[in-house]
């Protein structure tokens, strides 16, 4: 079964062009996987709000497409009043999907806000908005970075998706075990809403790492290895990360996940060869 044949099947995160350039190229980007007839796009908001105009900017040119697209929507940096508004502007405007997040402190911000976790922002959106937007969450299989253990941070996954979450996206990762051991584990803990694995296409080995130690994600040592041993070789990771990438795919589709979603970077053709691949 192709990753488009699943009950999700597959979605794509861009993230706020800041120049000119950037926002042709990822209306170029958006064509090119809109062809793909993903559930939706989703935008991601940057830490501490910073990109919260850019955000909306970007959902308005993403949905010319004809596809449903979700703005990210953080805790950090935003008091309940702005964050009514913001709700209150994107239904007027046709949104109705959000991706909820705690969100990320910027460095030298001492406080998240009015509200301080992702289950109280859902809890928000609920009372404020009712059923109006399909929420998604963010899960961790490998444990957020900042949790103090494996089972109090799933315990308040299981807390954010009973707030009333419609699905959970995943941050990234590379070991499928991860992933089915999390999702055995928030069933028991009665969570039923599908969990979509993230995906990260392998590109740029530096990007990779620093991306990974920043948010936790394990990158085996198996893989690492071999993309040092690359180096400066670009073709040679691509194609190697390409062939990683289809293989856990793969295994996590055949495996019974419900879909896949993509931080494609605001790339289309890594992602693209990716499901050529699974279709194959």
């Amino acid at each position: 079964m192709s990753a488009q044949e699943h009950p999700l099947g597959i979605s794509f995160e861009f993230f706020p062009p800041n120049t000119e350039a950037g926002r042709e190229k990822l209306m170029h980007v958006r064509d090119a996987l809109a062809g793909r007839q993903p559930r939706f796009f989703s935008v991601t908001y940057g830490a501490g709000g910073s990109t919260q105009h850019r955000t909306l900017d970007t959902v308005r040119q993403v949905r010319q497409s004809g596809i449903s697209t979700a703005p990210h929507l953080s805790c950090v940096g935003s008091e309940k009043a702005q964050l009514r508004d913001l709700l209150a502007q994107y239904r007027e405007e046709g949104i109705d999907s959000l991706v909820a997040l705690r969100g990320d402190l910027p460095s030298g911000m001492g406080g998240v806000g009015e509200l301080r976790y992702a289950n109280e922002l859902v809890e928000f959106i609920r009372e404020e908005t009712g059923d109006h937007f399909e929420i998604a969450v963010a899960a961790y299989p490998e444990c957020h970075p900042q949790a103090p253990d494996f089972e109090r941070d799933l315990e308040n996954f299981a807390r954010k998706m009973k707030a009333g979450a419609n699905l959970a996206i995943t941050q990234y990762f590379f070991t499928a075990d991860a992933y089915f051991h999390f999702a055995e584990r928030a069933q028991a803990l009665g969570v039923e809403a599908p969990i979509v694995p993230g995906i990260m296409p392998i590109t740029n080995y530096t990007k990779l790492a620093r991306f990974s130690d920043a948010c936790g994600a394990e990158i085996p040592r198996w893989i690492r290895k071999q993309l040092e041993a690359y180096g400066d070789d670009s073709a040679s990771i691509a194609a190697f990360g390409e062939e990683v990438i289809s293989e856990l795919s793969q295994r996590l589709l055949e495996g019974g996940a419900p879909g896949l979603h993509f931080y494609t970077l605001n790339q289309a053709e890594p992602t693209l060869k990716v499901l050529d691949n699974l279709c194959g």
